[in-house]
């Protein structure tokens, strides 16, 4: 099932949605200000591309100052909306039944989107 939802996954949308992350990481890291910014967009990107398969955790060691401060950060900035957009993107997913797989790997991305720093995928 991972390998099919994948492949379904990336022609149905999932190469546009990663190639997307990764321009906005490349307009990220124009600045050094924004380079975690886009490092952290360029991990979304990874993800998007094959979800089926792969968890989201967030492991004591990684959580810190820094990656809490760059959390509520982007948070602030451009977060609240991505995971927005990816919750109600995974709810009308979830409407069919054929779609729920897929709706539950966009309630992932829509986690990954909301606090991405000290964030690890496997």
């Amino acid at each position: 099932m991972r390998i099919i939802g994948n492949i379904l996954w990336l022609i149905l949308g999932g190469l546009v949605l990663a190639l997307g992350w990764a321009l906005a990481g490349l307009l990220l890291c124009i600045s050094i200000i924004g380079i975690p910014f886009g490092i952290e967009c360029f991990k979304i990107a990874g993800f998007t591309l094959f979800p089926f398969g792969r968890e989201i955790v967030y492991p004591a060691k990684a959580v810190g100052c820094g990656s809490v401060l760059f959390n509520i950060l982007w948070l602030a900035v451009f977060g609240w909306e991505l995971a927005l957009g990816a919750l109600v993107a995974g709810v009308l997913m979830c409407v069919t039944i054929v779609g729920i797989p897929f709706g539950l790997q966009s309630f992932k991305l829509a986690q990954l989107s909301l606090m991405p720093f000290g964030a690890e995928i496997r």
